[in-house]
């Protein structure tokens, strides 16, 4: 595998009952670099995240991560990658009960021996880059949506991982928030020396920081490549995405049997 090649998506299959996941994907992520997963709500973007993290295994396919199979590693040697990856909960899934200044802590004291002054030095370093240093004592309840998004970033990036993972980052956000949230990827990124992948459906923010962006639908990639060669992209699916366009090669209409047969069938 390249050394500019971090993470490597190769035939991946995987399906929730009927519903197909990915049916043949192959994606790669450079290292250093963002990229994007994007497409549609519901087309797996979220679990294809948790295959990266070995929550859930392919069916079939493979997931090399810095060399080595993700699905077949070991309990102990999968805990070890992990701690080389940060990842950002769609939901921030914050601790209610911690304050801000332990939710940051958390990872450092699960998986380092740190003296509690050198903790609490690398937490509000963290909390510095997001400029919440100030708010280090209050409690996720006192929070606003974009402050917790933004402690759940300080907290995700807290070991300092090789690989930073956002699910979802700008949903929800207004949009003075969705800016400091692009800003602060774009910055941590490149200041960190990190690579960083997006899974998002918000297409201006996405193509705004992205080195590299994959479009999926149905399982498969079905676009890919720099934000300005997919503006170029005569793919009509790229073109129904990125133009918001409601109906497409994406119906606007779920299958369905005829319209008339249903309304009759209904009152018979």
């Amino acid at each position: 595998m390249s050394s500019d090649i971090i993470l490597t998506i190769k035939d991946l299959q995987f399906k929730y009952g009927e519903r197909v996941i990915a049916d043949g994907m192959d994606v790669q992520i450079q290292r250093g670099k963002i990229t994007t997963i994007m497409g549609p709500s519901g087309t797996g973007k979220t679990t294809l995240l948790r295959m990266i993290g070995g929550q859930v295994r392919p069916h079939a396919g493979s997931i090399s991560y810095e060399g080595k199979s993700i699905p077949d590693l070991g309990k102990n040697e999968l805990l070890q990658a992990r701690k080389s990856m940060g990842l950002l909960f769609q939901a921030s899934a914050l601790f209610t009960g911690l304050s801000v200044f332990d939710n940051v802590a958390f990872p450092l004291r699960e998986h380092t021996k740190l003296s509690e002054q050198m903790l609490s030095h690398l937490v509000l370093s963290k909390l510095e880059a997001v400029g919440l240093r100030g708010a280090a004592q209050l409690m996720p309840a006192e929070l606003s949506g974009g402050m917790a998004r933004r402690v759940a970033l300080a907290r995700a990036f807290a070991l300092d991982p090789r690989l930073m993972m956002y699910d979802e980052p700008f949903v929800g956000q207004d949009p003075i928030t969705m800016g400091v949230i692009t800003r602060l990827i774009k910055l941590l990124n490149d200041s960190l020396g990190m690579t960083s992948i997006i899974v998002s459906h918000d297409v201006h923010e996405a193509m705004t920081i992205s080195d590299y962006v994959y479009m999926i639908s149905e399982g498969k990639v079905i676009a890919s490549g720099t934000p300005d060669e997919l503006r170029e992209s005569d793919s009509p699916w790229a073109q129904q995405f990125l133009r918001a366009e409601p109906d497409g090669p994406v119906s606007f209409q779920y299958p369905a049997k005829d319209y008339q047969s249903d309304l009759f069938a209904s009152v018979e």
